[in-house]
């Protein structure tokens, strides 16, 4: 199993590393620490370094309760800091965390190569006719509602067959769309209850029936430190334990926050096999 970033195969033989370059005041875990020039260098230079194969880039926050930026700040926050880092990191592999049509044609436009949906092409009608024209990859993530609203109290009668339903219908629009290059994420925290998040890691393996890559992002959710009842900044023991988890059951991607610690984490499985 292969991705082709703008003519770069990327082996998924090994898993690969999404590192989080949050550029927003707000993210749960690390807003506020790299939203300008000089720290989103240098977290980006860390990340590569530790073993990240993409770094994905973030403008707006998408955790519980936040509100839509307005597409303006989205831009003023994004596209400065990603113009400097393809400037000093020409081969780096980028990939832009964003639902708005807009922002993804121009970040791919300026050299970004992968785009990562949380609506899972919901929010709008254009983003697949965008990922279509750049034939990039494309992160289809499953979301229950919106930033907003949610995590009050979300229902389902059974989440793993209503998340596996989404795909189905979003992958055949995709399709028709001439999009090819998907990777899934069952969304963990988007809409769901700590149990139901569970119930997902449980049969994670059931998605591979789709036949495209999984990406897991779970480092240091909410899922992890309420459980445990202790904090996010606690929470990295538990993010590597499901990790380990996760790709024993089929993921090829992690998306974290903790590069070094989720590379061990692939090195050590991978001794195993």
């Amino acid at each position: 199993m292969t991705i082709d970033c703008a003519g770069k195969l990327i082996s998924l033989k090994t898993p690969k590393i999404l590192g989080i370059l949050n550029l927003t005041p707000d993210s749960f875990y690390d807003g506020g620490k790299f939203n300008d020039n000089y720290k989103s260098l240098k977290q980006c230079e860390k990340m590569l370094n530790e073993g990240a194969t993409f770094i994905d880039i973030g403008a707006i926050s998408t955790r519980p309760g936040a509100s839509d930026l307005d597409l303006s700040t989205e831009k003023k926050r994004l596209f400065p800091i990603l113009e400097n880092l393809l400037l000093k990191f020409p081969d780096t592999l980028f990939s832009i965390d964003t639902f708005r049509h807009e922002i993804a044609d121009e970040s791919l436009k300026m050299g970004a190569v992968m785009i990562n949906d949380v609506s899972g092409g919901t929010y709008g009608t254009k983003m697949f006719d965008v990922i279509s024209k750049h034939d990039c990859p494309y992160i289809m993530m499953h979301r229950k509602g919106i930033s907003l609203d949610m995590q009050k109290d979300p229902k389902y009668k059974d989440v793993v067959l209503e998340v596996k339903d989404f795909f189905s219908k979003q992958i055949k629009l995709a399709n028709k769309k001439g999009v090819r290059k998907i990777i899934i994420d069952v969304g963990f925290g988007f809409g769901k209850t700590i149990e139901q998040n569970f119930k997902l890691l449980g049969d994670l393996e059931k998605f591979n029936y789709f036949k495209y890559p999984i990406l897991t992002g779970i480092s240091r959710k909410s899922m992890i430190w309420k459980k445990l009842k202790i904090s996010p900044n606690e929470s990295l023991n538990g993010t590597t334990f499901l990790h380990a988890f996760a790709l024993k059951s089929g993921s090829k991607l992690l998306r974290v926050h903790d590069v070094k610690k989720a590379k061990e984490c692939i090195d050590l499985l991978q001794a195993l096999s």
